[in-house]
């Protein structure tokens, strides 16, 4: 995603094995879809790399220095693509874990109401 025209994700790093099983959809990604994401994204350095005996993943550098690792083990082309897109569209963020299950700009004063009310 472009935060005031910027893209986030710098560097998209493919990883795959050679000769393993979970990596054959990724190895079909490599050769039909991802010449054409590379081309349709100029802004974003696309890198492969062969780890031997590991499950493939898909890994995105972000500007705000973050990082995040996707799991693409047998996984389908389209599917492979449909990850690498949503971390182009990503923005790096950290995800951070609400403290309540709502949230309000004007809080109650009597409390948060529950069904467990004994009169």
């Amino acid at each position: 995603m472009a935060l005031r025209g910027v893209w986030q994700l710098k560097k998209l790093v493919v990883s795959y094995c050679d000769w393993g099983g979970s990596s054959r959809g990724i190895r079909a990604c490599m050769e039909s879809h991802l010449p054409a994401f590379k081309e349709s994204n100029p802004q974003l350095e696309v890198v492969t790399e062969l780890i031997r005996g590991q499950h493939p993943h898909l890994k995105g550098f972000f500007k705000n220095k973050n990082e995040r690792v996707i799991c693409v083990k047998n996984m389908t082309p389209e599917d492979i693509l449909q990850h690498a897109t949503s971390l182009r569209n990503a923005l790096g963020r950290k995800v951070v874990k609400l403290k309540t299950r709502h949230l309000t700009k004007h809080p109650t004063v009597q409390g948060t109401w529950t069904t467990d009310l004994k009169f």
